[in-house]
């Protein structure tokens, strides 16, 4: 039983994406910082009842990134077109997921299964987005002035996200270079094979 818990939290993750936009449209900003909240407690709890129960699935390793990258690009475009984070850090942070998603998918296209560990780095981003998220809807909801605070966070989050983006689009060109090296050699060496 245990084995579906982890995969449910994920699909409920992902079900409120569409929730806390609408939330976000409606200018209801302390239920959108409840959802916002939930959903980050569900990603938590989701991976440790995996990892407590040994039910890490195949299934919950594509749903798991797929939700959070819904909650966030989603909360972060919400929260651009409203003016409150600026426009250039909404897309710096699309950018980023693009092009961490678009390597992956050409490399799983032209070498097949290729296995990925998060990077500090980017646990680091990951970390400064949601804080950032969080402080902008506590902000919104208590009417706090923290211009301060969001501008620090404006900067951490730019930087964290290009930096990331930068090593992963290193670890794509150094795994696609090796890839390459080693199917050229099989070619190599069946064609050798032939010859005999």
């Amino acid at each position: 039983m245990m084995i579906y818990v982890p995969n449910l939290l994920t699909l409920a993750r992902i079900g409120m994406v569409p929730w806390l936009v609408v939330l976000l449209q409606k200018q209801q900003f302390m239920l959108s910082l409840l959802v916002f909240v939930v959903a980050g407690i569900t990603d938590a709890l989701d991976g440790y009842i995996a990892k407590r129960f040994n039910s890490e699935t195949h299934l919950g390793a594509l749903l798991d990134p797929i939700a959070d990258k819904s909650l966030l690009v989603s909360t972060y475009i919400m929260l651009s077109v409203m003016e409150v984070i600026p426009f250039w850090l909404m897309v710096t942070v699309v950018f980023r997921d693009i092009i961490i998603v678009g390597g992956y998918l050409l490399m799983v296209l032209f070498f097949g299964s290729v296995k990925m560990q998060p990077l500090m780095i980017s646990k680091m981003n990951t970390f400064f987005q949601l804080s950032y998220v969080i402080v902008v809807l506590v902000a919104l909801a208590w009417q706090f002035e923290l211009a301060g605070l969001q501008t620090i966070f404006n900067y951490l989050v730019l930087l964290s996200s290009v930096i990331s983006g930068l090593v992963y689009v290193y670890i794509w060109s150094v795994k696609a270079t090796n890839n390459a090296t080693v199917m050229s050699e099989a070619d190599g060496g069946l064609n050798d094979n032939k010859g005999e």
